[in-house]
């Protein structure tokens, strides 16, 4: 079985930085999401958007990730929000009553 892949291509501008999601969100690749998030909230940019648009697939670690940035973000006074997401992921958001507790544009 091949190591799923997750690239992540950081477009900054001064309101926003915008992540460009590519792969799977899961146990072997959400520390680095977290990483490159974590990263980008220690140059307080105001709203940091994950651009879901080629995300595959994500599991209930990345769901935990995305939930624990979205609190890091708040933290900072900063707001992490979810755009072009799937309508597999919407489903799972909407099954595990996450999608409440994130901000879905």
């Amino acid at each position: 079985m091949e190591r799923p892949e997750l690239s992540i291509a950081v477009l900054r501008d001064p309101d926003e930085t915008v992540l460009k999601l590519a792969g799977e969100i899961d146990m072997l690749t959400a520390a680095r999401l977290s990483s490159v998030v974590n990263d980008i909230l220690a140059d307080g940019p105001v709203r940091i958007v994950l651009d879901m648009t080629g995300v595959t697939f994500c599991d209930s670690q990345g769901l935990g990730t995305i939930v624990v940035l979205t609190k890091k973000a708040s933290h900072s006074q900063s707001v992490l929000l979810l755009t072009n997401v799937g309508d597999f992921l919407l489903r799972v958001l909407d099954i595990t009553g996450l999608r409440s507790a994130l901000t879905v544009r």
